[in-house]
């Protein structure tokens, strides 16, 4: 209690001393998250870190800095892990939240994966992974907005089916995307499914498990996806939509397969436009 007292104190007091000392031992203190329930939520309140509101990779905001500057209607604190702060920072699940100025924490720490599976909620606000389950960001405003998207997931249904069928068993289901803007594709997980980060930090620790199948997600707006929509040649079709699931794969920080089977329909793909 008295060692918290003195780091309450230096948090809210002695900013650069808390800063220095933060770049010690905050990574020590995510652990207490999980390991001093009676301290919890004094311990979040501590807890700092990079956000898409910040421009640099110094970990400074705070859990009350967050909620405080949370938009009207806001309910959630939205974050996404990453092994590293570059891959977080320029994560494809980030796009929809910039363009509406919503912040996101950039969590690339390896213990971040534990913090947040311990801390599901700060203040009555529940901590919402950018990259898992459905997105509802109030996007569809109107009754319009959303007879505009029935029709778009009408006019995709056969690209979606196609998708499915070539891709099989390496994916749980293939849906449009509402959190892309400029990226053709990305993936995502159930809410209760541990996240891709999580998955390859297990096994380089050598845990070993069935691999999860993720979500695979297509932005109806980007022109590959649209061309996948006019192919009327199987083959060409195929090789597109495995280029984008790969394409995917990397955006994750994820390892491919067959890195060589990507790189030659990659250039099959190049070959035809030179064409």
């Amino acid at each position: 209690n008295r060692v918290l007292g003195m780091i309450e104190d230096m948090a809210e007091n002695q900013h650069d001393k808390f800063a220095v000392f933060w770049t010690e031992f905050g990574s020590v203190l995510k652990e207490g998250v999980g390991e001093d329930w009676s301290n919890k939520e004094r311990i979040a309140k501590l807890l700092r870190f990079s956000s898409t509101a910040d421009s640099g990779d110094k970990q400074v905001v705070a859990l009350n800095d967050y909620v405080g500057r949370m938009k009207e209607g806001q309910d959630k604190i939205y974050f996404v892990t990453a092994d590293s702060y570059g891959a977080a920072k320029n994560s494809p699940h980030l796009e929809i939240f910039n363009k509406k100025g919503i912040e996101v924490l950039l969590l690339s720490d390896r213990v971040d994966e534990w913090l947040i599976s311990h801390l599901t909620e700060f203040e009555g606000k529940t901590l919402q992974s950018v990259a898992k389950g459905g997105l509802d960001l109030g996007q569809l405003d109107d009754e319009d907005d959303k007879k505009e998207q029935d029709a778009v997931n009408k006019d995709f249904e056969s690209v979606i089916k196609q998708t499915k069928e070539i891709l099989g068993d390496k994916v749980t289901e293939v849906r449009l995307s509402q959190r892309l803007t400029d990226s053709p594709s990305c993936l995502v997980t159930e809410d209760s499914a541990m996240s891709l980060n999580m998955e390859r930090i297990m096994k380089e620790a050598g845990q070993s498990f069935g691999d999860s199948k993720p979500i695979f997600e297509l932005n109806p707006t980007h022109p590959l996806v649209l061309t996948m929509k006019d192919e009327q040649d199987d083959d060409r079709f195929s090789d597109l939509t495995n280029i984008l699931f790969d394409q995917a794969i990397l955006s994750e920080g994820g390892q491919l397969t067959n890195p060589a089977d990507y790189v030659h329909r990659l250039n099959g793909l190049l070959q035809g436009l030179l064409k």
